[in-house]
């Protein structure tokens, strides 16, 4: 409730008493005799005595005038536009603050008037917002933060009115509609916290040590924040350790943050002050002197001495100087002892404008003094202590305003305030404190309405229809009573009703009636009564939501209110809020839900929608209750009267317990029980009731009749959600064994019960007791993993035997296996327990659960803490290559085992068939393999730098570096690296191995094998076959060995060298190689050979692929000599070379496979198989791909060079744009020539959006120039103007295409165009590169002419006089370019740059003149160095 002034008093006149009004018109004309006539005596004004206590308060006002100065109270007609004052964060809307001022008024301020960076923050946001629907590359700005973030409910601030509106004013910005009133009544006033309008004429001198103002964080640097004070001149900064030193993990503040701080430091320039804001240093800064009243800010700490105590307050002087006072409002606890000329510490509240000499208005109050929140004597906030609606049985009226209203005492240390409208239901003009109802000293019965948190004081209400009032804020309602209220209207989505006073609540379209009402306004009328019951309480929205149903205002069934009231077995009424197919969702009060299966919503088994619809109310029985996932299940199944009850209360039954029961069911395999004396249902199976009794399961089902009892049960599992047990027999070993468990009576086969609570990598953790836990291997829980259960679900109860004990950590290893359970049973396991590696022996057959998937095999649990490994080459008898797919954690899995290695505690195992016995592992090491030696190996990787070879049989594996591939050390070994593939069978010479290093050089050179014969091929061939043995270097160590990489390579020193050594080993990487071999070969996969005589037997054009131009771009080269180029390139030598190879590989095509290692250089892809091989090497070069699709389009196939296209953009790495980019303009020169108008247009938009926009636009454009589509290139050229008009280089394209055509007129009309687009600072060069259009293709003279401008009006741009004589160079104009170094040279100019100039003519004239003119030049430069010496 605001405490408004009277605006407008009954019977017209002003707002002052008659009395104040003669005071004030004496005063006046006492100070105008006063100025005029100076000399006359002023005579003395008698003053009759006062009669009551009306004029009592005259005569109090002339001796404030006598003794003092006098006391007012701020109110809204004070509160002008540029009046700072301190304030206090109450409350935050999304848009706005709502402040608290002194004496009980409210303001707000806009989010745009928080700090300037804010403001600049969200007009960016929304500009980015707007760009994004024009630009599809637009990058999102980073999110503005929410006011919450920035500020905090209690927050103090310094603070500027703006402006004050009428009361009632509604149209402000940032509050919308509300429904606190004081959020309404802060609308009358508008704040900016703007430090540059905040601190509006603090002067730089008095930014001393100490000094503390307001000041927003205008940017992030490296060690901390600049900080805009709002101070002419003057900058701050804000370190990081500063900040954050009482939060170092805390976020960083945000640019456009409201913070206070407190100088720390000046530098020595007295343009950057060090700042805190440590909250400690800003409360206890304060100031001691100021050059100028405007630098006292709201919120300054200084020093005060008391002048004056009069009854409103005090009268004090601070800073020496100025004039302050303090009214009751804000005085210390301790006032009354107060005395004139004590000083105290006080804090200004605001200035009083227009008074000479200037006068504060200040605090003492020991929350303001501190910056806190006010709190009562308990150390408990005002709304904590008080909340609204606490009814007060005796206030005391302390002081009495006669016009504002009255000052209670609440406590000895609380204060509240009665607003006159508050007093009584009634209107009361005026108050007085000696007589009437509400003189001092009167006790009263009040109720609190709200709080003024700047003053610390409660607002309060004496009329007694607000005490009677039931609710007087929502979160008072409680949920589930029912109460009358007043329709108020009613609208297309919901009934308003108010319940009591301001206090409305909302009624949703389905709770109108129990059935959907098609005419909801004949029932509900605005103003007519109608009963309703709480459904739910959002205090925070301030929202009550109800229910008219008839069935949830009658019913007698428990009201589920939280969830904490949910119990098992509770019947209650529910409403329909979703229906699907397999469920229903009902709602309770509170919104508490749950859900309905479809089993237990229909015994009828109709669908749900037929049914049930939203809004239905049904009634519910509980049936399962999750407290962790916060689920309910409820049942309108075992809600009918022909539904017999089979849910009962199972929480007295615990697994373990001894139990006996009666047969109440016999079913096919299991007995029905219910135990006595609980009733609880149980559940045995006739096999295990047979052995109980000892008998057959045939004897048992013809003897056994419903009504048996059956003794000595025992519980091994329960079943909350369907309310059953299932039980065992109990033997009396058993019974007799049955304690309370304890570490030290524990005993090994004892049975234990307990629950699951998790899955470690040793199986399920068994909780047993609040100490004691337990382990249960999933090969511990049956004798047969197929039938039973080796992963119990979590939460689950298990029944197991003790295994083993560990005291020291109160542990126990158990086991759920029948023959431990019950170890008199002579039933043999079908998977046998192991306990150890000595009971496993090579060709035993066992189960086990896969542990683990690894690269290359399994691990499969056998046993507790018994692991076998299963290699890749033992899980199949055949080749298969995703066996990952196959094989998943935990799956069961049966072998043999293969090996056993006791000392190593390592077991091998194999899911093959056959014969168990293995070829074992050679002897061959690397000692074995001699320089010179001629192996058979396979590729294993191709690398950039070389070939990574494994000799054949066995597991050493070398490099062959590209430099040993070719004899010829001018082909391009590039080429040849990208014809191996992996798998390639080759022969190599060893050139190098090292042993302490193990590594391993090989070469592939053809000239290697060049002397060999075939009787000597195939004596080598056997000679390595009986070398095939495996490196016995670690070969027992890890599981990948078998498929791991073969070494660690030592990186190559130079790319030329003849002994590049690798590694023999496992512990190696094979990227050591990248940082310096990359630095060889980092363009074999960009640029095509362009040199070598495989490039010229192609017979096509040499092209660079990071710059594939559009320029001649043509799909196909001219082939039709490269046959006969090839055949004349090849020397005799050569052919006969070829021609004995190939009658050797005739001869042996049946003994050996093809060697692929001789002239690799000279092999081209000719076939889909070769590109694809060719590819695996070099995937990221778009030259590869580019000759993939123009030979497809030779073969006509225009669809599969597109989809090449699209498959290479999506190979090649995202970070080689150059390569997408020449597969993008690949595609557009397909399209362009292929393609449709409308395929065209498709994939430009596509390589528009991945690539830079502008270049696509202009590629297209010379796509089409080139292709002499001149129309679609000028409309393309007009498009990108268009789009790209800030482009000089578009511009300058454009008018060169209209040159080329012969259109001048139109390519000269785009220069006057062009320069209403472009920034000025780009108007020079593209009137530059006009001039040079018109020399080129145009007229010289025009050309000449816009250049003789330019260097007129810049005389001393260099650059334009080069381009300028270039120009004329290119015209071999000899003369005008002597005119040119003429007038050039005549300018002042660096040595340097003359030097330059002449050297330039120099040159030219030996090329367009001659000796003479050469002469000249020599002797002007002496000429101008001789008058450049004397200058100096």
């Amino acid at each position: 409730m605001t405490l408004d002034e009277i605006d407008f008093p009954r019977g017209g006149g002003t707002t002052l008493t008659p009395l104040e009004v003669k005071t004030i018109r004496a005063e006046a004309v006492r100070e105008a005799d006063q100025e005029l006539f100076v000399s006359t005596k002023q005579p003395q004004v008698k003053r009759k005595k006062p009669k009551s206590d009306v004029k009592g308060k005259a005569t109090e006002i002339g001796m404030q005038k006598k003794d003092g100065v006098r006391i007012e109270h701020l109110n809204y007609k004070r509160l002008t536009p540029g009046m700072k004052v301190l304030g206090q964060v109450m409350s935050i809307q999304p848009l706005a603050l709502v402040v608290s001022l002194p004496n009980q008024l409210l303001a707000h301020v806009p989010i745009t008037q928080i700090t300037s960076q804010l403001t600049a923050r969200l007009e960016s946001t929304n500009t980015v917002e707007d760009e994004e629907l024009d630009d599809d590359k637009s990058e999102c700005s980073t999110q503005v933060p929410d006011l919450t973030d920035l500020f905090y409910v209690g927050q103090y601030i310094r603070a500027i009115v703006m402006s004050a509106h009428a009361p009632g004013t509604t149209d402000v910005v940032g509050l919308g509609r509300v429904r606190d009133d004081a959020v309404k009544a802060s609308r009358r006033v508008e704040l900016s916290l703007l430090p540059e309008k905040v601190n509006m004429g603090v002067q730089k001198v008095d930014l001393k040590v100490g000094y503390s103002l307001s000041a927003a964080v205008r940017s992030i640097e490296d060690h901390g924040y600049t900080i805009d004070l709002g101070v002419s001149g003057i900058s701050g900064f804000l370190s990081f350790k500063e900040a954050h030193k009482r939060d170092s993990e805390g976020s960083r503040l945000q640019v456009g943050a409201f913070i206070d701080v407190s100088v720390i430091k000046m530098s020595s320039s007295g343009r950057i002050c060090t700042l805190t804001n440590d909250p400690e240093a800003v409360v206890s800064s304060s100031i001691s002197e100021v050059s100028n009243v405007s630098s006292v800010l709201p919120g300054s700490l200084v020093q005060s001495l008391i002048t004056a105590v009069v009854p409103d307050g005090l009268n004090l002087q601070i800073l020496g100087f100025f004039n302050a006072t303090a009214d009751e409002f804000h005085l210390p606890s301790t006032y009354k002892s107060l005395k004139a000329g004590e000083k105290l510490k006080a804090r200004v509240l605001y200035d009083l404008p227009g008074t000479t000499p200037p006068r504060f208005v200040v605090t003492l109050a020991e929350h303001h003094i501190r910056l806190q929140l006010k709190a009562t004597s308990e150390d408990q906030l005002l709304h904590a202590a008080f909340p609204v609606g606490t009814v007060l049985d005796s206030v005391q009226v302390r002081r009495v305003e006669t016009e504002r209203g009255l000052v209670v005492d609440v406590q000895s240390d609380q204060e509240g305030f009665v607003h006159i409208s508050h007093v009584s239901d009634d209107h009361v003009p005026l108050l007085s404190a000696s007589s009437g109802p509400w003189r001092v000293n009167t006790f009263h019965r009040a109720r609190v309405i709200g709080y003024h948190p700047f003053d610390g004081i409660l607002q309060l209400s004496f009329r007694l229809s607000v005490l009677e009032q039931r609710f007087l804020q929502a979160g008072e309602v409680q949920v589930g009573e029912t109460l009358k209220g007043i329709v108020k209207r009613l609208t297309d989505s919901a009934l308003f009703v108010s319940i009591s006073g301001n206090v409305d609540g909302v009624i949703w379209p389905t709770h109108y009636a129990d059935i959907p009402l098609k005419h909801p306004s004949k029932k509900f009328k605005a103003g007519v009564s109608i009963k309703c019951r709480v459904l739910a309480v959002d205090p925070e929205r301030k929202r009550v939501v109800l229910t008219a149903k008839k069935t949830l205002l009658d019913t007698a069934s428990p009201i589920l209110t939280s969830f904490a009231d949910a119990k098992v077995g509770l019947v209650t009424h529910a409403v329909v809020f979703r229906v699907s197919d397999k469920h229903l969702m009902v709602e309770f009060f509170n919104n508490v839900k749950a859900i309905v299966p479809a089993r237990e919503a229909s015994e009828t088994g109709a669908k749900l929608s037929d049914i049930y619809t939203p809004g239905k109310v049904i009634k519910v029985r509980v049936i399962s209750v999750d407290p962790e996932e916060q689920r309910i299940v409820a049942s309108i199944r075992q809600t009918t009267s022909s539904f017999i009850s089979t849910v009962t209360d199972i929480s007295g039954v615990l697994v373990g317990d001894t139990v006996e029961g009666v047969v109440t069911e016999l079913h096919k395999l299991n007995t029905v029980l219910s135990l006595k004396p609980s009733d609880v249902r149980a559940l045995i199976s006739f096999s295990a009731l047979a052995r109980h009794w000892n008998t057959t399961v045939p004897e048992l089902k013809t003897s056994l009749k419903p009504g048996d009892s059956i003794a000595s049960l025992a519980v091994v599992s329960r079943n909350s959600e369907k309310s059953f047990v299932v039980v065992t027999g109990c033997s009396k070993s058993e019974r007799l064994k049955k304690a309370t468990l304890s570490m030290e009576t524990v005993a090994i086969g004892q049975i234990v019960s307990g629950r699951v609570t998790k899955y470690t990598r040793y199986g399920a953790h068994i909780k047993l007791t609040s100490r004691i836990s337990g382990s249960l291997h999933p090969t511990d829980t049956s004798d047969d993993y197929e039938t039973g259960n080796p992963f119990p679900a979590v939460d689950s109860i298990v029944r197991a035997a003790v295994t083993g004990i560990d005291k020291s950590r109160n542990y126990l290893s158990l086991s759920m296996r029948a023959s431990r359970l019950s170890p008199d049973a002579t039933l043999q396991p079908v998977d046998r327990e192991i306990n150890g590696i000595d009971d496993l022996n090579v060709g035993d057959t066992v189960r086990g659960f896969i542990k683990s998937v690894a690269e290359h095999g399994l691990f499969v649990m056998l046993g507790r803490g018994i692991d076998a490994r299963v290699q890749i080459k033992e899980l199949f008898d055949e080749y298969v290559k995703d066996w990952k797919g196959r094989f998943i954690a935990n799956q069961l899995v049966k072998g043999r085992i293969l090996n056993v290695d006791i000392p190593n505690k390592k077991v091998e195992m194999t899911f093959r068939s056959g014969d168990l016995t293995r070829t074992p592992a050679s002897s061959l090491a690397l000692s074995d393999l001699q320089e010179g030696q001629k192996v058979i190996g396979r590729v294993k990787r191709v690398e950039q730098y070389g070939i990574f070879i494994e000799i054949q049989g066995s597991k050493i594996c070398g490099l062959c570096h590209k430099s040993q591939l070719s004899d010829n050390k001018d082909a391009d070994v590039t080429v040849a690296l990208r014809t191996f593939r992996e798998g390639d069978r080759v022969r190599a010479l060893i050139l190098a191995r090292d042993l302490e290093k193990k590594q391993l050089s090989l070469g592939l050179k053809p000239s290697y094998f060049a002397d060999e014969d075939e009787a000597e091929s195939d004596s080598e061939v056997s000679r390595d076959n009986e070398l095939n043995v495996a490196d016995d270097v670690s070969t027992d160590e890890a599981l990948d060995e078998s498929d791991s990489d073969c070494g660690s390579e030592e990186k190559p020193h130079d790319s030329t060298s003849d002994e590049e050594l690798v590694e023999v080993g496992d512990g190696y990487d094979e990227h050591d190689y990248d940082d310096e071999a990359q630095d060889d070969t980092m363009e074999a996969d960009l640029v095509p050979p362009d040199s070598t005589e495989s490039s010229r037997r192609r017979g096509r054009r040499d092209v660079d692929s990071r710059s594939l131009k559009v320029d001649g771009f043509q799909w196909f080269a001219n082939d039709d000599g490269s046959q006969d180029e090839k055949s004349h390139s090849e020397s005799p030598a050569q052919s006969d070379s070829e021609g004995d190879t190939e009658k050797k590989k005739r001869k042996k095509r049946k003994e050996i496979e093809k060697d692929v290692t001789a002239d690799m250089q000279t092999k081209l892809p000719d076939s889909n198989a070769d590109f694809e091989r060719t590819l695996l090497g070099s995937p990221n070069s778009s030259y590869l791909w580019i000759q993939y699709m123009s030979f497809q389009l030779q073969l006509s196939e225009i669809d599969k060079a597109r989809a090449i296209g699209k498959r290479a953009l999506q190979t090649i790495h995202f970070r080689e744009e150059q390569e997408k980019l020449n597969v993008w303009i690949a595609l557009l020169n397909l399209e362009n020539v292929y393609g449709t108008d409308t395929t065209m247009e498709l994939v430009f938009k596509d390589a528009a959006r991945h690539n830079d926009s502008k270049t696509i636009h202009l590629r297209l454009a010379a796509i089409f120039d080139e292709s002499q589509k001149y129309e679609r290139a000028e409309e393309q050229y007009k498009r990108t103007c268009k789009k790209f008009g800030q482009s000089s280089k578009v511009w300058t394209l454009f008018a060169e295409h209209y040159f080329r055509r012969g259109l001048v007129e139109d390519a000269r009309k785009l220069l006057t165009r062009s320069l209403q687009s472009l920034e000025k600072r780009k108007h020079l060069k593209t009137i530059s590169k006009f001039a040079q259009l018109e020399y080129k293709l145009g007229d010289a003279e025009r050309g000449r002419t816009i250049f003789e401008g330019i260097v007129d009006s810049h005389p001393k741009r260099w650059d334009v006089w080069s381009v300028y004589m270039d120009m004329e160079a290119s015209k071999g104009g000899i003369q005008h370019l002597r005119n040119l170094f003429d007038h050039v040279l005549a300018i002042k100019m660096t040595s340097h740059k003359a030097k330059t100039f002449f050297k330039k003519w120099l040159d030219l004239e030996r090329k367009l003149g001659d000796e003479e003119g050469a002469a000249v030049v020599k002797q002007k430069a002496i000429e101008w160095t001789q008058t450049a010496a004397k200058a100096v």
